[in-house]
């Protein structure tokens, strides 16, 4: 945004901001929703923000998202589970099925270890996590961080779109069951770590 190359963001803890101010600005964010709602109200439209949202998901379809975090998981493990992933970079996932026990099958697309290249200084930062896609749009990230004395942080992170306005009203923990299981199983966080459950949902 400082480059003026863009003038919104946003960011997965839901933070807001636009090329007027440098930093995320939560007064910002609430005045452009104000404001959307109040050129509802002079079109005679639903006033809240749920209609514009559910609107919004019938023209343009619903990206389902979820993040399982594991804190203070022991260094060992955590570089356990980033060997078995990048392991499966090595094989590949082009057209082979996963299958789940909920009945749904995926069909790999393809897996990289992402970097991003900054398109104002073009530098590149490697190592941003394993990705892995699918031929429906289905993704899942990877991340390890904080490995020092403390425990590491695995973030495993699930997301795909549903065109379908009739499912755009399943909670995300429900639809995602069969993404979230095969995210869960590739990356062998139970069997390694021994935890059945993540430390925080989102």
């Amino acid at each position: 945004m400082d480059a003026k190359m863009c003038s919104l963001c946003g960011e997965e803890s839901f933070g807001t901001g636009s090329d007027h101010i440098r930093e995320k600005d939560g007064i910002w964010a609430l005045f452009a929703w104000l404001s959307i709602l109040a050129a509802r109200s002079r079109a005679g439209l639903p006033v809240d923000v749920e209609a514009v949202v559910r609107e919004h998901w019938v023209k343009y379809g619903r990206y389902f998202f979820t993040r399982y975090d594991y804190e203070n998981c022991e260094s060992t493990h955590g570089d356990a589970i980033m060997d078995r992933l990048k392991s499966l970079l090595k094989l590949g996932v082009k057209d082979r099925k996963f299958e789940t026990s909920h009945g749904h099958t995926f069909v790999g697309d393809f897996c990289d270890d992402f970097s991003y290249v900054d398109p104002v200084d073009h530098s590149e930062t490697k190592n941003q996590g394993i990705r892995i896609m699918f031929t429906d749009g289905t993704r899942f990230v990877f991340r390890l961080s904080g490995t020092g004395s403390s425990g590491a942080t695995l973030r495993v992170y699930v997301d795909t779109f549903e065109p379908d306005p009739a499912k755009h009203a399943i909670q995300s923990q429900v639809y995602l069951k069969a993404h979230i299981e095969l995210a869960l199983q590739l990356c062998g966080v139970t069997e390694i770590t021994g935890r059945s459950a993540p430390t925080v949902i989102t």
